[in-house]
C-alpha cells in the first residue's frame, strides 16, 4: 500500500472517529434535554394540580402545602388564561424593560404560542360548568440552554478544527517549501564541481579528436546537466518573469526529446499563431514541458505519439501535452500532483509536484489534468496569462 494511500485511510478513520464521538456528544445531549422536559412537564402537573386545589380550597382547607409548590416554581416560565384567553396569572416571563407597558398583551401572546405547541394543561375550575382555565408553560432557560447546547459545542469544536487543520497544513506547505529549496540548492552544489570537470574532459576531448561527432554530442549532454543544475538553483528564489515566445521553448523542448527516445515515438506541434509570448522564467518553463513529455514517453513504454498543442484564448495561453499511453486511474488524478505519489516501479514522485509549484506559484498559472482515459491516453493542460505588451 502506498504511502499517499495510508495518509487517505488515516485521514478518513479519524474523520469517522470525529463523526462517532461527535454523534454521541449530541445524542446523550439529546437524551437528557427529553429527560428534563419529562421531568419539567412532571413539575407542570403537579403545579396545575395545586392550583386546581387552590381554587376549589374553603376556609377550613390547609394551603401550605399548595402555596409552597407554586411558589417553588421559579425556572418554568407560565401563563394561566381563562376560556376565553384572557391572561390570569404569568410567572417566571423574560421581558425586557420595554415590554413592561405592554406585558399583559405580551404574557397574553406567549400563553396562546405555548397553547398552539400543545404545552398547556387545562384545569376545570367548578363541575357542571364551562369555566376552565389554562395553564400554558414553556421550557425553562436550563433546558434552551441544553437544547441548543450540543450544536453550539459542535460548531466551535467544528471550528477549532478547522483551525488548527489549516494551521497545520500552512506548516506543512512551509516544511516542504524549505525542504523543496534546500534539496534543490544542495543537488545544485553537488552538481557543479563535476559538472566543470566534466567540461574540462570534454575540451581536452575536443582536442585530441575534431572529427569526433560523438564528443559535441556528449559536449550537448554536459550542458544539458548544467543547465538542470541552474534550474535546481532557481527553486526557491524570487524568479524573474519576461515576455518570451512559448513556441520557441514548446520547439526546443521537442527537439530534444525527440533526439533522445526511440524512433517508435513521434512528437507533433501545432501553434494557433506565431510569436505567442507570456511572462515567463524560460528555464523553469522548459523544464516543467521537459517533464510532462518525459513522463508521456514513460506512459506510453516507448511507443506512441505525443502531441504539444498551443493556443490562444480569451487574454490566455493554453498549452496541451497529449499522448497515446495507457491512461490515469480516475482514482489517482487528484493525486497525481501530491509529492511522493508514483505509479512507477522506479521514481520519486516529485516531478508533477515541482511541475505545478512553477506554474502556480511562480507562474500564477494553472496545471491540471484535463482528459485521461484508460488504453487511450492523457492530457495536462497548462493555463497561463498572455503577455499583451508586445
Amino acid at each position: 500500500m502506498k504511502w499517499t494511500q495510508k495518509t487517505y485511510y488515516i485521514k478518513l478513520l479519524l474523520l469517522c472517529l470525529a463523526l462517532i464521538i461527535a454523534g454521541s456528544s449530541l445524542w446523550f445531549s439529546n437524551r437528557l434535554a427529553k429527560d428534563l422536559a419529562t421531568e419539567e412537564h412532571v413539575k407542570m402537573e403537579i403545579l396545575a394540580e395545586a392550583m386546581r386545589s387552590l381554587n376549589l380550597a374553603d376556609e377550613n382547607t390547609d394551603l401550605n402545602l399548595v402555596l409552597q409548590i407554586i411558589n417553588k416554581n421559579n425556572t418554568i416560565p407560565i401563563v394561566v388564561l381563562n376560556e376565553k384567553n384572557k391572561l390570569q396569572a404569568a410567572r417566571n416571563l423574560s421581558l425586557k424593560p420595554y415590554e413592561q407597558k405592554d406585558s399583559v398583551k405580551i404574557a397574553t401572546q406567549w400563553g396562546l404560542k405555548m397553547k398552539q405547541r400543545g404545552h398547556y394543561i387545562r384545569l376545570e375550575t367548578a363541575q357542571f360548568s364551562n369555566h376552565y382555565m389554562d395553564v400554558c408553560y414553556d421550557k425553562s432557560l436550563l433546558l434552551t440552554r441544553l437544547t441548543f447546547y450540543p450544536y453550539i459545542q459542535m460548531g466551535i469544536v467544528v471550528l477549532f478544527l478547522t483551525l488548527v487543520g489549516l494551521a497545520l497544513l500552512w506548516l506543512k506547505r512551509s516544511e516542504q517549501n524549505r525542504i523543496w529549496v534546500g534539496l534543490s540548492k544542495e543537488t545544485a552544489h553537488q552538481l557543479g564541481t563535476p559538472i566543470s570537470s566534466l567540461m574540462a574532459w570534454n575540451e581536452i576531448l575536443k582536442e585530441n579528436y575534431p572529427q569526433d561527432e560523438l564528443i559535441n554530442e556528449m559536449g550537448k549532454d554536459i550542458n544539458r546537466l548544467q543547465l538542470i543544475a541552474d534550474r535546481f538553483s532557481k527553486i526557491g528564489s524570487k524568479p524573474k518573469l519576461e515576455p518570451f515566445p512559448v513556441n520557441t521553448i514548446i520547439e526546443n523542448v521537442a527537439t530534444y526529446i525527440d533526439k533522445r527516445t526511440s524512433s517508435k515515438v513521434q512528437i507533433f506541434t501545432h501553434f494557433s499563431a506565431n510569436n505567442i509570448k507570456v511572462c515567463l522564467t524560460p528555464l523553469l518553463f522548459e523544464w516543467v514541458i521537459e517533464n510532462l513529455c518525459k513522463n508521456a514517453v514513460d506512459a506510453m513504454e516507448g511507443k506512441g505519439s505525443i502531441y504539444l498543442n498551443v493556443k490562444e484564448e480569451k487574454e490566455r495561453v493554453i498549452i496541451d501535452v497529449t499522448d497515446t499511453g495507457k491512461g490515469i486511474k480516475k482514482k489517482n488524478i487528484a493525486h497525481v500532483f501530491q509529492p511522493g505519489f508514483t505509479t512507477k516501479k522506479r521514481g520519486w514522485g516529485l516531478g508533477l509536484s515541482l511541475a505545478k509549484r512553477i506554474i502556480e506559484e511562480y507562474h500564477k498559472g494553472k496545471i491540471f489534468v484535463k482528459h485521461s482515459e484508460l488504453g487511450v491516453g492523457t492530457t495536462f493542460r497548462i493555463e497561463l496569462k498572455q503577455d499583451l505588451t508586445s
